[in-house]
């Protein structure tokens, strides 16, 4: 492993493994560790961020540790120009930004506890505001569900922890994410829930909730956290034990698309096939993807015959992106 720089004894360190290939990262990561208040969650929170930061340099995926000040300047503004600097730089890269450590809610306001000042739903979302580019927030931390209901978008997918504010206590979901993603690293597949050799975001993310779950289960707890995703912009936000593999259980009240499909189409660690798609195959076939999703959701309003001459029509199309890509 190579470092590319370093900024004194506070982590704010860019990481590359010198055995990745050179080709450019379409992920950036940025991992923010929170104030942990006692010893033994800042050793626990920095251990589950230096599986992301590891995880990331194995495949030569851009990645960025704040964790702590540097001198006179907090995480609160080390995080704001990691964030300008991705919007200024036309949203090449996917952003994914993991927010680990302990959260609060007073009822109103929701915020991510930092070294110095806290970062608040709405300070996030103006620093957001200005960037274009897709982007992942997993809010690894306690009290992190209205993160969904402010920052929730059309090319944003944001993952709490929590399905409220007033889950306030100490959050393990993030332990077993960050676990998960470098077992995906290091190339286990027992998460690839659909079979198709590369594990989404959506898988990752389930999983680490029933793993979650089960710990609680199995200690004969109480559940104090019950993680939710957003990817439909809707800013509701779908439980994520509502999924069995990628496929949701249960339908929103609403009558929205629930979520979960756009984030089973994200790969932080996408299979040497997958690599190889252009950019406007892979757009394509998220939307025909899309496309079918929805007439899956009409199906109990549709006719038979409709349903199946849609249904032809999509997977045709499919197929025929397929072929044209193999040849």
């Amino acid at each position: 492993m190579t470092f590319l720089s370093s900024n004194g004894p506070a982590e704010h360190r860019s990481y590359r493994d010198e055995n990745a290939a050179p080709t450019k990262s379409v992920h950036r990561i940025v991992v923010v560790v929170g104030a942990g208040g006692e010893e033994e969650f800042e050793s626990q929170f920095r251990t589950w961020a230096d599986r992301w930061i590891h995880a990331a340099a194995k495949h030569g995926v851009d990645a960025i540790l704040i964790d702590g000040d540097v001198g006179s300047i907090s995480s609160l503004e080390r995080l704001q120009a990691e964030l300008s600097q991705w919007a200024e730089s036309n949203n090449e890269s996917v952003l994914w930004l993991v927010l680990i450590g302990h959260g609060t809610f007073d009822g109103t306001d929701a915020k991510f506890n930092l070294v110095g000042p806290d970062l608040s739903t709405n300070q996030l979302k103006e620093m957001l505001a200005p960037a274009e580019g897709k982007c992942v927030i997993l809010g690894c931390f306690s009290a992190s569900a209205p993160f969904i209901n402010a920052l929730s978008g059309g090319n944003r997918i944001v993952v709490s922890a929590t399905k409220s504010g007033y889950e306030y206590n100490f959050s393990r979901f993030g332990d077993y994410l960050s676990r998960i993603v470098e077992s995906v690293a290091n190339g286990d597949l027992q998460y690839d829930l659909d079979k198709d050799e590369q594990v989404s975001l959506l898988e990752m993310v389930t999983t680490a909730a029933r793993q979650t779950a089960d710990f609680y289960a199995a200690d004969k707890r109480l559940a104090t956290e019950q993680a939710l995703l957003d990817d439909n912009g809707d800013g509701l936000g779908t439980p994520l034990d509502w999924f069995r593999g990628v496929r949701p259980t249960r339908q929103a009240k609403t009558g929205v698309r629930t979520d979960g499909l756009r984030a089973n189409q994200l790969f932080l660690f996408p299979n040497p096939v997958a690599k190889t798609w252009p950019a406007d195959l892979l757009a394509r076939r998220n939307e025909l993807e899309e496309r079918l999703e929805h007439l899956r959701s009409r199906k109990a309003i549709m006719s038979e015959n409709d349903y199946y001459r849609e249904l032809e029509e999509i997977a045709l199309q499919l197929a025929e992106l397929y072929r044209n890509f193999e040849q």
